[in-house]
């Protein structure tokens, strides 16, 4: 079996290492206010580990009153600045498909990171529940702006065989920045530390703000929508290595058989590509001013063109799918659910989730290229439900080993499709004319989704408690949407491995139109 590494080069690894610092971010700032909660609305000094034990060797300091150490919050205040980074999110993902789609996706991504910086630097320096939320709110729309752009650009510059792998990087990065905030708020939630802990949101966003300098714009998009067929051949030529036949994937671009003209061949030279290629001036030769560019389909026209539509079902049930199944019950209240299980604090609870489902991603992230995005989906999503049943049985007839076992399984089973898959399919169920506003419906439904979850799931759960009594009924019902969800993607979501573009996916002949 081939490795998935065998024609990955140096400069592929940097634009993947580079452009996922997006969706790091995501993760970053999605749990940032997770462990420090308390003591930023000034419900506690400290539940740092570090503190309790610098406490034990020196004499704690007295605050001098420069910098406050609290925001005095109340519930609704503080559920208000969580969830308004949800809205951000859901502002940047309905307006990057379009962005991008016209604009590229690297300035996109540059945005991205200057929506993360400014919106890091409110966030450190916030003196009220305004100004945190204010900040939360800009990472938010970095944050939904990156979750469609990256996976964009990484579908487009990733090999084609391996595009499932390079996918899952993704949800990787997402579950990587998950695991470092929270670290960080096991030793830092104490006194006014805590905002070391947003400002180092600020570092990370200028790492990719630099970073995005230094790599060029998708081959991908600068031939189809710029129609500069040269420059996009030369910098995919670059980034496959300079003896790997890239004809073929050229010929997807939809753009003639994908050959240069003889005369032009001398302009495949690796080093005439610069990481500064987007100040280039577009080909001009009739060789590719004879060519046609696509339309892009805005965010409307992808849903009454009866040949996209299909693939706008699909890929919103399956964003619906990935947050009904009940995965963020288990990350963002997991501390309650287990608190009586495992003898830990909350705090460490939570950096264990983190880490399971951190390794789970990275040792599954081959199988949607080797099993197939639908099968790995169907994995997924039975394997959740089946958890979310024995979770549901376990806690009420309380078997604590069982809620233990099946919480760690729902956890690893996500990772298997749900996790990275949603965020391939939408640039593999539409052509590229469609593939940035279909983009931007998957996670537009995703973040609604989402908020649907983090808000309803703590109301739902004390009202089955209240009136049937005990726990754990709520995870009855996310068996179902489990049971739901697996006739759904059987049903209406086709496989798209191995297919070469989204006509033979569909089934159909090209449109000419």
């Amino acid at each position: 079996m081939a490795s998935p590494l065998r024609d990955v080069t140096p400069y592929l690894v940097l634009l993947i290492l580079v452009s996922t610092l997006g969706p790091l971010q995501f993760g970053f700032h999605l749990a940032e206010l997770n462990a420090p909660a308390d003591v930023i609305t000034c419900r506690k000094k400290s539940i740092s580990t570090l503190e309790r034990v610098a406490a034990l060797i020196t004499k704690p300091k007295t605050p001098d009153g420069n910098v406050t150490d609290c925001i005095p919050m109340d519930d609704p205040a503080f559920a208000a600045v969580s969830a308004i980074f949800t809205v951000g999110g859901l502002l940047g993902a309905l307006t990057a498909g379009p962005f991008t789609s016209s604009r590229g996706r690297r300035l996109s991504m540059q945005v991205t990171a200057a929506f993360y910086l400014v919106g890091s630097v409110v966030e450190t320096l916030a003196s009220s529940a305004i100004l945190l939320g204010l900040g939360r709110f800009l990472t938010g729309v970095g944050a939904g702006a990156s979750t469609v752009i990256v996976p964009l650009y990484i579908s487009e510059v990733a090999p084609p065989a391996q595009r499932g792998f390079f996918g899952a990087f993704t949800q990787i990065s997402i579950n990587v920045g998950i695991l470092f905030t929270q670290t960080l708020g096991y030793f830092l939630s104490y006194g006014n530390a805590w905002r070391w802990i947003l400002g180092t949101g600020v570092a990370i966003s200028v790492s990719q703000a630099l970073g995005l300098f230094i790599i060029p714009e998708s081959p991908a998009w600068t031939a189809t929508a710029k129609g500069d067929m040269t420059r996009a051949r030369r910098v995919l030529q670059r980034i496959r290595g300079k003896h790997c036949n890239i004809d073929e994937e050229v010929e997807t671009w939809g753009q003639g058989d994908g050959k240069l003209p003889s005369e032009q061949e001398g302009l495949l030279s690796r080093d005439d590509v610069t990481a500064s290629d987007s100040a280039a001036t577009p080909l001009t030769a009739q060789g590719a001013s004879s060519r046609s560019v696509p339309t892009h389909l805005g965010f409307a026209q992808v849903v009454r063109d009866p040949l996209t539509r299909p693939a706008i079902i699909a890929v919103v049930g399956i964003m619906f799918a990935q947050q009904l199944c009940g995965i963020n019950s288990i990350i963002m209240y997991s501390v309650s659910l287990l608190q009586d299980l495992l003898p830990t604090s909350s705090a460490l609870l939570t950096i264990i989730i983190s880490i399971i489902n951190l390794g789970t991603t990275m040792a599954a992230s081959p199988l949607p290229d080797r099993l197939g995005r639908k099968t790995c989906l169907l994995i997924s999503i039975i394997g959740q439900g089946t958890s979310s049943l024995a979770l549901a049985l376990s806690i009420v007839f309380g078997v604590k080993i069982l809620s233990a076992v099946a919480v760690l399984l729902f956890v690893a089973l996500f990772a298997v499709g749900l996790g990275p898959v949603p965020f391939i399919m939408a640039s593999e169920l539409v052509g590229p004319e469609a593939v940035g506003a279909t983009q931007s419906w998957a996670l537009g439904a995703n973040y609604a989704a989402t908020f649907l979850v983090a808000y309803l799931f703590p109301i739902v759960n004390t009202a089955l408690n209240n009136t049937l009594g005990g726990a754990g009924w709520v995870y009855f019902i996310f068996a179902g949407f489990a049971l739901i969800f697996t006739g759904f993607i059987a049903r209406n979501v086709p496989e798209t491995l191995g297919k070469k573009d989204a006509d033979e996916v569909w089934e159909r002949t090209r449109r000419v139109d």
